[in-house]
């Protein structure tokens, strides 16, 4: 982190940088004593999500796929500004970049080279029996970019939930669990439980049941127009946990009692990722992101495509594993 702090400052010296204060814990060189070292007391502040934070116009993240996921959520009131995410040795689906070419990636960044892809949120709101909102959750709904998950967390005995989209009973479902996630969650949880890989360009919402009761029941693939309830039967015989990108919802409801449910809809604020492909020789929508002016990709040249080979390895047999370490060392 402190590298890139460094490069930051030396090359675009005007720019202010803000750390989110939790991130150091995991980290070897704690930005607020090392880099105001190193830079100067002024060169480095504190982020926090509330009212009065200073504005972004860029996020940096370093880590795995879960550091998108904690960057996601703190924006939960208003749009995300793009971010640019550096794998630390970790596999991922959104880590399109190593650590070790972060100033020549941050370069393109700064110089418009790069594109960004915009990958759907779910906006999702808790209420009780009576269909009245509960838990202080936005107007705009608590933001998640993988998955909504009602699960049976530790009880022994199936969870019994309503499924209703736009307001029509689709089914009562007897299972460990349901999951409502994006495309870009597709290869995450959803894909765990059976779910089908869709392409993050693809708007839809997915419902995918865990281990279901009935061998009829399958993942479901709605438009993103689409809104989701799940509703804890009166018939279940336990409350039922509540998770969202693999964490407690922030307002404080882990557990849905019968008559309680979770409305799912697709958010007005997707989180726009920086991706590898060049803008160069295509005609793009450029979007203005702060200060960083980064168009949105049109998808011709598919990084996904590539990831869902090298790293999920589709399809793979033993003879064409050979041919995916060629793919894989390419790209490289």
């Amino acid at each position: 982190m402190l590298s890139v702090m460094k490069y930051l400052k030396k090359m675009y010296p005007t720019v202010q940088l803000l750390y989110e204060p939790e991130s150091s814990l995991y980290d070897d060189h704690h930005p607020s004593t090392s880099a105001r070292t190193e830079l100067g007391p002024n060169a480095i502040d504190p982020w926090s999500p509330d009212s009065n934070s200073a504005p972004v116009d860029l996020v940096i993240t370093l880590g795995g796929d879960g550091t998108i996921l904690r960057a996601s959520s703190l924006f939960k009131t208003g749009p995300v500004p793009p971010v640019l995410s550096f794998s630390m040795g970790t596999l991922g689906f959104l880590l399109p970049f190593d650590i070790h070419d972060f100033q020549s990636i941050i370069r393109d960044t700064f110089e418009q080279r790069v594109t960004v892809l915009k990958r759907m949120r779910l906006a999702c709101t808790i209420h009780d029996a009576d269909g009245k909102e509960i838990g202080g959750s936005t107007s705009a709904g608590l933001q998640v970019m993988n998955e909504v998950v009602l699960h049976r967390g530790r009880s022994p005995h199936l969870s019994i939930v309503d499924v209703l989209v736009d307001g029509v009973h689709l089914t009562e479902a007897f299972a460990d669990g349901l999951i409502v996630s994006t495309p870009t969650g597709s290869t995450a949880y959803s894909l765990s439980a059976g779910g089908p890989i869709v392409h993050p360009l693809a708007k839809a919402l997915l419902l995918s049941p865990i281990s279901p009761r009935s061998l009829s029941f399958r993942p479901v693939v709605l438009p993103e127009t689409s809104k989701v309830t799940l509703m804890v039967n009166s018939k279940s015989r336990t409350p039922a946990e509540i998770s969202m990108d693999g964490h407690e919802p922030s307002t404080g409801f882990r557990v849905l009692s019968p008559g309680q449910s979770v409305k799912v809809q697709e958010s007005p604020y997707p989180i726009p990722c920086v991706r590898r492909t060049s803008i160069a020789g295509s005609e793009m929508n450029s979007e203005r992101n702060g200060d960083c002016d980064i168009p949105d990709g049109d998808g011709r040249s598919d990084d996904w495509v590539r990831d869902i080979n090298t790293l999920l390895q589709f399809n793979a047999t033993f003879r064409n594993k050979g041919i995916l370490k060629q793919i894989q060392s390419s790209g490289n």
